[in-house]
């Protein structure tokens, strides 16, 4: 059993990136989520990876109020699934429930799907990204310089929102994608001992444009690394990187909940 954390009355803290529709939490989905409002996460968005799975993805999201979704494609599943346009991508994400795109990118570490796959259909969440006005999920890894060629070629036909989720690249791409107008989500690597480029990231880049995550069931951080992440584990994460910042717990947790919402503008801001 869990230990209950002592959580301040005002705190409010938002996994930016869960995957929740995992079997991970089938068992006990009630209780991650309570488990989640204890620890004083009290918003998250639960990631689509499978555009065959979305609809498991959404009913995650339809049955507890504070869970919203989006609709994508992980890179990894590029050739998998049905190839996909921007407008299957913005039809779906009609739902009240959905407020973004994604998770999608280039993933040249484990290569599951050909890289011209990848990022055609990359290229295809940034359109709807683009048009929709909603914000895109992008996994970077081994692939920075293709990630950045594809984001400035893109940004060159018009401007999109998004944020690059559990930042572990270099931190030119980082400076990069927030000139971009883009934002930075960390995650429970930012807690690892070897991890201090990405803290260095952390204590550079504009607190305007920084959030939290957790990548849920994965990741976990300090002091549950090894174990099954979850969305209450958000709050190890964000003290972590409050003492770098020089911030208390709670103004952290109000500055990257304020960017959530700014960036997710179909979630209604308690703010």
């Amino acid at each position: 059993m869990l230990k209950k954390v002592r959580v301040p009355k005002l705190m409010f803290l938002v996994d930016s990136h869960c995957h929740l529709d995992f079997p991970d939490f089938a068992a006990e989905l009630d209780d991650v989520i309570a488990r989640s409002r204890d620890a004083g996460v009290q918003m998250m968005l639960t990631i689509c990876t499978h555009l065959s799975k979305f609809e498991q993805v959404r009913a995650v999201a339809e049955a507890y109020p504070e869970v919203y979704c989006t609709v994508g494609i992980h890179p990894h599943e590029a050739a998998n699934e049905p190839e996909v346009d921007a407008e299957t991508l913005m039809r779906l994400a009609e739902h009240p429930k959905v407020v973004g795109f994604g998770e999608t990118g280039l993933d040249f570490y484990y290569e599951h799907s050909p890289r011209a796959e990848q990022e055609r259909s990359f290229r295809a969440h940034i359109a709807a990204a683009r048009t929709a006005r909603l914000p895109i999920i992008i996994h970077t890894r081994n692939a920075d310089d293709d990630t950045l060629r594809i984001l400035d070629d893109e940004m060159e036909k018009g401007a999109f929102p998004g944020l690059i989720h559990c930042f572990s690249s270099s931190h030119q791409v980082a400076e990069r994608a927030v000139e971009h107008g883009m934002y930075i989500s960390f995650s429970g690597i930012a807690t690892f001992k070897k991890a201090e480029e990405i803290r260095d990231s952390a204590r550079t880049l504009p607190l305007d444009r920084l959030l939290v995550e957790t990548d849920a069931p994965y990741l976990a951080p300090i002091p549950h690394r090894g174990k099954r992440n979850e969305p209450a584990f958000t709050r190890h994460t964000a003290a972590c990187l409050a003492k770098e910042l020089g911030l208390s717990e709670q103004a952290f947790a109000e500055a990257t909940s304020r960017n959530f919402f700014t960036l997710f503008k179909k979630v209604p801001s308690p703010f």
